[in-house]
């Protein structure tokens, strides 16, 4: 079936202009350089149609050896993956038979929209039924139902001073100064740099901050600002005192090493140099910053009361280097700490990413709240039941985006629209994640409790369908049931966190709707050109992200049957049994069309950039026994650790044991040299 189906596929005019495999006579009409990844895709569609076998020796002693070595290895895993799931799944057969019948008997009148539904309907079901704008309302009345809750008991200690009880976070990424910027830093950090341009890059991110970046274009200055001026409205409101300071912490990740002793310094300068800023207590952290607080802290903590525990596994987990779940985790993660080492009276953290700003004069018109004033609500820490029943606990907070060029029109204008379903790009037809991403982001995040049975007091939404900013937790949800972000996952890691604790305690964690708690994402207003140039890396880590969440599903310890029905359609479409299927398709698609496109070298460099990121998650994943489950056990084992330490300590305090203040003052010392110092 699957050999009928790709063949079909690829001999559709509606999809392919000229199909690969009918046309590769005329593959010298190509630039000579791509001429090697055209033969790669004949000799791999050819293979996977069953026309031939491959001769694998053809391009391993080229450039395209890592590419040729991953086409090679997904035809078995492929093949594995799609003979077991039609073995185990009698829909899917069916859904099989009926496309094949469709496309190898299409007539002239058969719509490519009834094609495409049908496609999707066998490899992306999630989106099948949104091809038709009729079926949408019902799609998104659907799943609204399925996100109500029945509110049993508003939390009677609901957040009272946000500007005082939440701990506000953020995460920065970091890099070299771009060729002729490094001039606009201190002599001081251009001769730290020297010895830092010799390392070898250790992490890449979509699109980090240059050193001696304008500082228009600066997003820690862009987000930071925008947190002052949220507190500078408050206080004319009343609504915060005069003197009053939003505690934030801003987490680093570097793409060097070697600036983690810089980044403070340089930071310092930027902050001062475009001050005041008399509205923020800002506290950088580093890498080396958080393995100080493991090595002085944490460690001789677990010592005194986990002797048999390795506590080794804490530097591992605890810091902002690497994938971005780790440092997402870390910024949850560290509220527990302040409220025991720095500030009992911190209740709640709250993440906003730095391209974000709350627009307050539209908050107060649409929504008669200002930001503040939305985290005071009742619901957030209410007890609740959900559509199947279950109890739950809405611990987490989530807000929404509005686009820089929507807002005029409303602060409740989706950030993700619904595409123009007239027209499909081929590797579209395997996955396109933007339906059920437009779905929910309308049946979920512009929910206003405007309805008679929805009206935010009886019932209330929860939410699933998160943004990695603009959303929190209480810290008696975090300390309780301590979510987290595997170290593997560097995309979606805010979906990734809930799925840590999904089914893990009655009454479930779950996040709060907080209707108009709704953020201006700033990103295209100033940050076009650095979009541009991670568009291409953006989609690869979209195909990394099926692998990590299609096996991260199945290493949790409960069924994915039942994690798919809770998760599904937008978090759970990464969520497949023919994860391998997906990827490879989507990816060699994707090529095709960029090929037919005359996007030459966008082809070429893609080929490349794909195989290079996704050949270790094959190898990786490819083993008989999923690793990301005993990846999964240690770090919730890791983190276990790390919050029944600070149950212990915090117990300790009171208890005014003496070798515990040292390690208390040491703590002190530590997040005091992480303190900005800048113009009030």
């Amino acid at each position: 079936m699957l050999e009928k189906i790709i063949s079909a596929i690829l001999s559709d005019s509606d999809f392919f202009k000229k199909p690969i495999l009918q046309s590769f006579p005329e593959a010298d009409k190509v630039p000579e350089t791509l001429q090697p990844v055209y033969r790669l895709l004949y000799d791999f569609f050819n293979c996977l149609t069953g026309k031939n076998e491959l001769n694998r020796a053809k391009e391993d002693n080229t450039v395209w050896a890592e590419t040729a070595e991953f086409l090679w290895s997904g035809i078995p895993l492929i093949k594995k993956e799609w003979a077991a799931y039609s073995r185990q799944n009698s829909a899917f057969r069916k859904a099989q038979s009926e496309l094949v019948d469709l496309l190898e008997n299409s007539l002239s009148e058969t719509t490519i929209k009834e094609k495409v539904k049908h496609i999707q309907n066998v490899f992306f079901p999630q989106g099948s039924a949104l091809w038709d704008e009729k079926n949408r309302s019902e799609q998104e009345r659907t799943l609204r139902a399925r996100r109500t809750v029945h509110i049993k008991r508003a939390n009677p200690q609901p957040i009272s001073n946000p500007a005082g009880q939440i701990l506000f976070t953020s995460n920065v990424l970091v890099t070299l100064p771009l060729k002729g910027s490094a001039k606009n830093l201190s002599p001081h950090l251009q001769e730290l740099l020297k010895k830092i341009r010799t390392e070898e890059q250790k992490y890449w991110y979509d699109h980090p901050i240059p050193l001696g970046i304008a500082p228009e274009k600066n997003e820690a200055l862009y987000g930071m600002r925008g947190l002052d001026d949220m507190m500078s409205f408050e206080k004319k409101q009343g609504n915060a005192d005069e003197d009053a300071r939003l505690t934030c912490v801003l987490s680093v990740s570097t793409t060097h090493d070697g600036l983690h002793a810089l980044v403070k310094e340089y930071f310092e300068d930027e902050f001062n140099s475009n001050s005041p800023w008399g509205n923020l207590n800002i506290f950088l952290f580093s890498e080396d910053d958080c393995r100080l607080l493991v090595k002085d802290v944490l460690q001789p903590l677990a010592k005194i009361f986990y002797p048999s525990e390795n506590s080794d596994t804490l530097y591992e987990i605890f810091g902002v280097d690497g994938e971005y779940g780790r440092h997402y985790s870390f910024l949850k993660a560290i509220a527990a700490f302040w409220q025991v080492f720095i500030d009992p009276d911190i209740k709640a953290t709250f993440k906003i990413d730095l391209d974000q700003v709350f627009d307050q004069d539209a908050l107060l018109k649409e929504t008669g709240q200002t930001a503040l004033e939305h985290f005071k609500t009742d619901l957030w820490g209410a007890e609740a039941s959900d559509s199947w029943g279950n109890p739950v606990y809405l611990g987490m907070i989530a807000g929404a985006l509005v686009n820089h060029d929507d807002i005029d029109k409303s602060l409740f204008t989706p950030d993700v629209k619904y595409p123009d379903t007239r027209y499909v790009q081929p590797d579209e037809l395997i996955f396109y994640s933007r339906l059920p991403q437009a779905l929910s982001t309308a049946a979920e995040m512009m929910c206003r409790y405007t309805d008679p049975e929805l009206n935010g007091v009886q019932k209330s939404l929860q939410r699933v369908h998160v943004t990695g900013g603009t959303n929190g937790i209480l810290l008696k949800a975090l300390r309780t049931y301590r979510p987290f972000t595997p170290l593997s996952i560097g995309r979606a890691e805010d979906q990734a966190y809930l799925l840590s604790v999904l089914f893990e305690k009655q009454p479930y964690l779950r996040y709060l709707h907080k209707p108009g708690l709704i953020m201006r994402h700033d990103k295209q207003a100033f940050a076009q050109e650095a979009i541009k140039a991670a568009a291409s890396g953006k989609l690869i880590g979209d195909y990394v992200r099926i692998f990590q969440f299609s096996f991260y599903a199945r290493a949790l310890p409960w069924s994915l049957e039942k994690i798919k029905e809770m998760v599904d359609p937008f978090t759970g479409c990464f969520i497949t049994p023919i994860s391998f299927t997906i990827v490879y398709l989507r990816f060699t698609f994707k090529v095709l069309s960029l090929i037919e496109s005359g996007a030459y070298e966008q082809a070429e460099e893609f080929m490349k950039l794909g195989a290079k990121r996704l050949l270790p998650w094959v190898r990786f994943l490819s083993v008989e026994d999923n690793p990301l489950q005993e990846q999964f056990f240690k770090e919730r084992r890791g983190w276990n650790l790390y919050y029944d330490i600070l149950d212990k300590t915090e117990k300790a305090f009171a208890d005014n044991d003496p070798h515990i203040e040292l390690l208390k003052r040491r703590a002190d010392e530590i997040i005091c040299s992480c303190f900005m110092e800048i113009q009030g």
